[in-house]
């Protein structure tokens, strides 16, 4: 299987730019107004006009309304639904039934249990992360005989890709501030990042 790259947090029209540079799988947009890198409705819709339609935008939600989360899939802004909250398993199995595009959930990794309950989950695919924007990694030793596929999230660069696609073969990468130099999505290291991963593809 070959590892996958979302690049999280697009906000701006040189961002967008950027993606379609570099075409990663995945972006993400932040719709949590507590993050520096939140978007509104509004915003995200004007940047997925520009972004090439071959990269899916997922949204990012923290315990926020299914009205919002609907809206977001309803108008074509995202193609995918990640989960960041204190959503049950019986809000994310709703969700499923109410929309046609793959609904996510992320896991804050600290211990052997918090893998148990991502393990369990009816999420459609599950993203293990450290912190959500702590831009550090867990300790990914935990993941040493873990079977369910996942998104590995926290503490990623275009530097460290290589050896964490090598060792724990993840569906897909997640990065953020790995991307970014002073808070803003930095063009060079996204194409670094992306670069990385298509070449760790080749050497699996």
């Amino acid at each position: 299987m070959k590892t996958q790259i979302k690049l999280c947090g697009i906000r701006r029209d040189e961002d967008a730019a950027y993606a379609n540079e570099c075409m990663p799988d995945y972006i993400g947009f932040i719709f949590w107004e507590k993050s520096f890198r939140y978007v509104t409705m509004e915003q995200a819709a004007s940047l997925r006009r520009q972004i090439d339609k071959r990269i899916a935008a997922v949204g990012v939600f923290v315990d926020a309304p299914r009205q919002a989360v609907c809206e977001a899939v309803e108008k074509g802004i995202i193609q995918i639904v990640q989960l960041h909250g204190h959503e049950t398993e019986a809000e994310i199995e709703a969700l499923k039934r109410e929309l046609s595009v793959p609904v996510w959930k992320a896991f804050r990794i600290r211990a052997a249990d918090d893998l148990r309950a991502a393990q369990r989950s009816c999420a459609d695919q599950i993203l293990l992360d450290n912190g959500y924007g702590t831009g550090e990694c867990f300790e990914h030793t935990l993941l040493d005989g873990f079977r369910r596929e996942y998104i590995l999230a926290g503490g990623l660069t275009p530097e460290n890709i290589p050896e964490v696609i090598e060792k724990y073969h993840p569906q897909a990468v997640d990065l953020s501030s790995g991307v970014e130099t002073d808070r803003r999505k930095d063009r060079e290291k996204m194409k670094r990042a992306v670069a990385a991963v298509r070449n760790a593809r080749r050497h699996i």
